[in-house]
């Protein structure tokens, strides 16, 4: 292995907002409202959660909203305390991906008219795990909205 008396990466020369970690690895977030330099999703994969999204709220009259980002240790706590900050909490659906962690929790607000919330939340997490085991996320959110509009309709 190489070495040498120079950091390959000097901490005081990084932009706002980024850190060198203990292991040697930079650490960077992005600024809200600033544009990412690489695209996550594709303009296809994009575009289909948007359909999905905007049919199942359409068919369902509830909103439906996807996280996909960091959920903290634990996934349950750190869904619980994004959701009452999504659009329209009381009468939506939130489903929280935490794609490092493998981890979806699914939440669904206090008007939402279903007899059956839970069994609902947790088919959609149901549906999809099998698809984020095989490193499709977008598959997986597609699998999940489908079957939860579904029971919406049971």
């Amino acid at each position: 292995m190489a070495n040498s008396n120079w950091p390959a990466v000097v901490e005081s020369d990084l932009p706002h907002g980024y850190a060198l970690t203990s292991s040697g690895r930079v650490s960077g977030v992005h600024e809200a409202g600033d544009v990412f330099k690489e695209v996550p999703f594709s303009d296809d994969e994009r575009l289909a959660i948007d359909n999905a999204l905007t049919k199942a709220t359409r068919a369902t009259k509830t909103r439906f909203n996807v996280y996909i980002g960091d959920l903290g240790s634990d996934s349950a706590t750190g869904a619980d305390a994004i959701f009452p900050a999504t659009p329209e909490a009381a009468r939506s659906v939130l489903i929280a991906v935490s794609p490092n962690d493998k981890a979806i929790e699914v939440r669904a607000g206090i008007d939402v008219p279903v007899r059956a919330k839970d069994r609902m939340c947790q088919l959609g997490a149901t549906a999809a795990r099998e698809s984020f085991k095989r490193g499709e996320l977008i598959d997986g959110l597609l699998s999940a909205i489908e079957v939860m509009v579904g029971e919406f309709r049971r």
